[in-house]
Parts: structure tokens; sequence; C-alpha cells
């Protein structure tokens, strides 16, 4: 645990990872080491482009966070850049109505 963390409410963290074919996300809760829910690209089937595919994934992330009654998220990039299908995953969330 991060000692400036000891301080600040739980908040759990959304990570997106990817492949050359897809996009996957997890909502991950540290404290208890367990991942919440996960999702990918792989799972949507629609005839849309890779990033579309991206952003639905993010509004259906957001979606099961609503249920959850979770308000909002650390968006955790994984190292990869804030571009493409990784921004297209975080706008889709914060449509759903989640803060990130």
């Amino acid at each position: 645990m991060i000692k400036n963390q000891t301080n600040r409410e739980k908040r759990l963290r959304a990570v997106v990872s990817r492949s050359n074919t897809a996009i996957y996300l997890q909502v991950v809760d540290d404290q208890e080491g367990k991942i919440i829910f996960a999702g990918s690209t792989k799972k949507i089937e629609t005839k849309v482009s890779p990033t579309e595919k991206a952003k639905l994934l993010g509004l259906n992330i957001a979606t099961l966070a609503k249920e959850k009654k979770i308000a909002s998220l650390v968006f955790d990039r994984n190292g990869l850049r804030y571009h493409g299908r990784v921004k297209a995953v975080a706008e889709g969330i914060r449509e759903g109505g989640i803060k990130i």
C-alpha cells in the first residue's frame, strides 16, 4: 500500500490492456486483491471499427459499475499511450456516467 493512500477513500482501478485484436478491461479492488468484473471487445459482436468496439466496452463496464453502485474509478492505462482504442475506452466509461 502506498503511504499517501492510507487517508484516501477506497477507489477501484480500471486496468486496460490490449492485444493486436482486442482490448481487455478489468475493474480491480487492490485492497482485497480481487477482480470485481472484466470485459473484452471479443465479446462485442457488432460490425464496427475496433475503436468503436473499445468505446462500447467502456460503456458496458460503466453499466456494470453503476449496477454495483460504483461512482468513480481510477483509470490505469497499464503503460499504454492514451491514444486510439485506449482513449476510446476511457471516453466510453465517462459517457456511461462514471467519473475517472
